[in-house]
């Protein structure tokens, strides 16, 4: 006659499945600029496609030529516009091709609506700070209009 210990039985196939169902969401990258996280890892992260897309569409446009190594080509290169800046016309005709340009290479499934830009000028300097709004949505998730905003300084 065998002994058996049911201590040394395994676990049925549902156990199984519901151990391996985690509730907790999955992120999907990690937020810029980088900041602190909670308590579910070292680094703040981005739960939803909507936002990991706003995040990497910030810091294409915000990228220049040569920056990301090993990737020259990447990003918008809208710094050099800003040392090159003549009129406000010729500054946005240029930073929309720009951007197009790099959106259509780098992130295709971003179908881009609007550009828009404001010019402030600092008193008692020779320095005006550029808004650069940018509005998009992405017809594979069914997004609403979203928007992204940068600065850059012309010096």
């Amino acid at each position: 006659m065998t002994i058996y210990s049911f201590k040394s039985v395994g676990q049925t196939q549902d156990q199984i499945v519901s151990s391996s169902v985690s509730s907790s969401p999955v992120p999907y990258g990690i937020k810029t600029p980088m900041q602190l996280g909670s308590s579910e890892g070292i680094f703040a992260m981005n739960y939803s496609l909507e936002d990991q897309f706003a995040d990497n569409l910030r810091n294409l446009l915000l990228t220049n030529w040569g920056e990301r190594v090993g990737l020259h080509q990447f990003g918008a290169n809208l710094k050099p516009l800003t040392t090159e800046f003549v009129s406000q016309e010729d500054f946005d005709n240029r930073a929309v091709e720009r951007i197009k340009s790099a959106v259509d290479r780098w992130m295709p499934f971003i179908e881009l609506e609007e550009f828009s830009s404001t010019i402030d000028r600092i008193e008692n300097k020779n320095t005006a700070i550029v808004k650069i709004n940018v509005t998009y949505t992405i017809p594979a998730l069914e997004t609403p209009k979203k928007g992204v905003q940068i600065v850059m300084y012309v010096i």
